[in-house]
């Protein structure tokens, strides 16, 4: 008998069994909340060959991840080789190969043809999206799932995922009213959905609706906190809605407990780490040793392999005032700039200049920094993440102009950022 999920894609290789725990752990998955990895396991245990069960592992571990995390996808992938698998499993394959080796523009574009030709494959629309995300191509954030909407309608299994994915891809191409709708709906229907709780948090950030932002974020948090492995991620969001509010204590409090209170060596997870202290160094906070307890555990994390990530790194670095540490990151991603690859590309064009611009605020040379971080922010969407994680860079550059004696700029830029927010209707 042929195994199938909740849509009627074949699952080769997969017992009755492993197909069911399969189904779950891509619940969890679309949640990113759940225990999918010992579901995952119990399958594979039942079912080695079950091609589906290994690329989910893949998916869930080779991006964002520390090395051991890392190494139990490059396992996963090494597995699928030589199983059988039906032509859309065959696409699955290839995409966890190419994000292995960081070709995740060509990941991309695989997971796209698998979702035209099987729309209802919630695995690769998902999947896809992440690596949009990575690339910082905001229109497939948002056609990717467009496209399979006709596929879809209220009642069908996962259809709460689909509505979220949309919600951000609307989200982040400035669709905000529609964006938000599909995100509280996508809640209502799945009050677990984490990525849809994100997408709404997304657009109050981007109207600088902060007070409404805090009272979405915690009247469901027991929802989105439970058992979500990227919680992390949206209580930073609470975090910026303080910021914007001015209220430091609730802020650092955030920081000491849900966001780095574990002090995860998560890429994901440092990642905002580092964003949200540089936030506050900006504005002339003293933060203690928090920096000293970050900058740690970027010291013992690679560089060099994914310019976003290391951009973060050196905001670390340079808060903590490891200037030695900071110029061996530099010295690490120049090399990887002369790299062939997507990387090389996004690094040299990107992740450097911002690198570079970073380490010479942190020297105090604010007119170089200024010039670099002018040069670069307009392309750097091609390094990954949202319009709210590159606002840093907006920030850094406002307050470098600033403390360059260049008021001129200074002032421009201001009413650039003012005239930028997008105005309720009404």
């Amino acid at each position: 008998m042929t195994v199938r999920d909740r849509h009627g894609l074949e699952l080769t290789g997969s017992s009755e069994v492993a197909g069911s725990l399969y189904r779950d752990a891509v619940k969890a998955y679309h949640c990113y909340a759940g225990e999918p990895f010992p579901m995952l396991r119990t399958a594979l245990a039942d079912s080695p060959g079950f091609v589906m069960a290994h690329v989910l592992i893949a998916y869930m571990t080779l991006v964002g991840s520390e090395p051991r995390v890392r190494s139990l996808g490059t396992t996963a992938v090494a597995a699928t080789a030589g199983l059988t698998v039906t032509p859309r499993e065959a696409g699955h394959v290839s995409a966890i190969n190419a994000i292995m080796v960081g070709e995740f523009q060509n990941a991309a574009r695989i997971l796209e043809d698998v979702a035209i030709a099987h729309p209802l494959d919630v695995l690769a629309l998902q999947a896809g999206q992440q690596m949009d995300f990575l690339t910082g191509d905001a229109r497939m954030l948002r056609d990717r799932i467009s496209r399979a909407l006709p596929a879809w309608s209220e009642g069908m299994p996962d259809f709460h995922a689909i509505l979220g994915l949309h919600a951000f891809g609307l989200e982040e191409t400035g669709q905000y009213g529609r964006a938000e709708a599909a995100g509280r709906r996508a809640v209502e229907l799945e009050p677990r959905n984490g990525w849809a709780q994100h997408a709404v948090a997304h657009v109050l950030e981007m109207q600088e609706r902060r007070v409404e932002g805090v009272a979405w974020m915690t009247g469901n948090a027991t929802d989105w906190t439970r058992e979500s492995f990227f919680a992390i991620h949206n209580w930073w969001h609470l975090a910026l809605f303080h910021l914007g509010l001015d209220d430091i204590d609730a802020v650092l409090e955030l920081y000491d407990g849900p966001i780095y209170g574990e002090r995860s060596t998560m890429a994901f997870d440092m990642v905002d780490a580092a964003a949200l202290l540089w936030r506050l160094k900006l504005r002339g906070m003293d933060v203690g040793d928090r920096w000293n307890t970050l900058a740690d555990n970027y010291s013992g994390q690679p560089c060099g392999q994914y310019a976003f990530d290391d951009v973060h790194a050196a905001l670390a670095l340079v808060g903590a005032g490891r200037d030695a540490q900071a110029q061996t990151l530099l010295d690490a991603m120049a090399a990887a700039a002369e790299a062939p690859g997507e990387n090389g590309l996004i690094t040299r064009e990107v992740g450097l200049p911002l690198a570079n611009g970073i380490v010479l605020f942190g020297r105090g040379d604010f007119t170089a920094a200024t010039d670099l971080l002018r040069n670069v922010r307009n392309r750097a969407a091609r390094f990954g993440g949202s319009h709210a994680q590159r606002d840093v860079i907006d920030l850094t550059l406002i307050a470098s102009a600033a403390r360059s004696g260049d008021t001129s700029l200074e002032r421009a830029l201001v009413a650039e950022r003012f005239a930028a927010i997008p105005q309720m209707p009404g």
